[in-house]
């Protein structure tokens, strides 16, 4: 039995004793980080929100086995939000939907969550009608015409069902409940409101398909309206890709238990609290990025090392080869070679240890920087 067929359903308790000090613990974390970014200048908060943006919406896209082109999702998220970066590319459909939906969410988090608004997102993240080859129900919730709604793995013939979600007939009902209660959650502490919201849509699976991505960004959404603030400085997406395996392992347990959602909060909470000790690496790449430009501020660089550089600093993938920056850069391999040697002379690239085909460069630390 599943705890939507309970007599109970929607009603979910937990042990307030139990999470409390938890819960105090988590609150006291992101007050400290939102307090550390609130020192820093506007320039380097954006520059924090865009990357903790791009790593959200790329990493919850991951979790449902989709990978988006992180350029992509980047350059998209920076035209919206009018923040000046180099080197934009042109983005798909696919990201511009995802990009839209997750900046509608916590950008505008004042705004009600109503049900032509969750339409809107869902058309936006299948802007083809189609989930991979399949077509779907698009803006709209599921009708069933496949059989049930369930989650499952493994091979055709040979599946095996995690979660059966309640029959289509009951999702207008089940939704108006939802979005009630989203809208007056009485005195609910937020943080325990985001992972409320999350298990509850999730359960109710209202969609053909997006919905865990639709679920996050509620909670997204959640968490910025307790901050107040449409900047994001921590990735709840992020550090769920993480711990994809134990996330998905708490949802089961928590759908195939009673109304009691101790456990799920618990767990929610102490990915919360991990996804705030990571915000550490993305100010610290922010700074590095700025002390970065701040040393060669008066070089004059090229357009294309200017964008290279900038998707070094910005996490780029592998080594950097010259053949690498001659893709990235759209150059031939000779103008590429003579970039980098500029560079290297400038003592902004360092040739990394071997040689021959695979010469690699790299960032050079700032002296006394280990």
């Amino acid at each position: 039995m599943y705890i939507w067929e309970k007599k109970a359903w929607p009603t979910l308790t937990w042990d307030d004793e139990s999470l409390s000090r938890l819960l105090a613990h988590v609150s006291r974390e992101q007050g400290r980080l939102l307090g550390k970014m609130e020192e820093l200048g506007f320039g380097l908060r954006n520059e924090a929100n865009l990357q903790t943006l791009t790593e959200d919406v790329v990493k919850s896209s991951e979790i449902e086995g989709e990978r988006l082109n992180r350029d992509q999702v980047r350059s998209s998220i920076a035209r919206r939000l009018g923040i000046d970066v180099g080197g934009l590319v042109p983005a798909d459909r696919d990201v511009e939907g995802v990009v839209e939906m997750m900046l509608d969410a916590t950008g505008n988090y004042a705004a009600p969550l109503t049900t032509e608004r969750l339409f809107d997102w869902h058309a936006a993240i299948f802007p083809t009608g189609r989930s991979g080859m399949s077509k779907i129900i698009v803006g709209a919730w599921r009708d069933d015409h496949d059989g049930p709604m369930q989650v499952v793995s493994g091979p055709v013939g040979k599946e095996t069902v995690h979660y059966e979600a309640p029959p289509a007939k009951r999702i207008p009902g089940e939704m108006e409940k939802f979005l009630e209660w989203f809208a007056q959650p009485g005195k609910m502490d937020p943080l325990l409101r985001a992972g409320l919201a999350h298990l509850w849509f999730l359960t109710i699976h209202p969609f053909d398909d997006g919905n865990g991505r639709i679920a996050r960004a509620i909670a997204d959404m959640v968490l910025a309206q307790e901050e107040e603030t449409g900047q994001r400085f921590y990735s709840m997406s992020a550090q769920i890709r993480r711990e994809r395996n134990e996330y998905y392992t708490s949802l089961k347990h928590t759908q195939k238990g009673d109304l009691d959602v101790t456990s799920w909060q618990g767990w929610f909470l102490n990915c919360l609290n991990r996804a705030l000790g990571g915000a550490e690496d993305t100010l610290s790449a922010v700074l590095e990025k700025a002390r970065f430009w701040q040393r060669f501020a008066a070089e004059s660089l090229n357009e294309r090392q200017i964008k290279v550089l900038n998707s070094l600093l910005d996490g780029f993938e592998g080594k950097l080869t010259s053949s690498k920056w001659a893709r990235i850069a759209k150059c031939s391999q000779d103008t590429a070679y003579r970039d980098i040697l500029d560079l290297v002379e400038r003592e902004a690239l360092q040739k990394d240890p071997g040689g021959g085909r695979s010469t690699s460069y790299s960032l050079t630390k700032e002296k006394g920087k280990v």
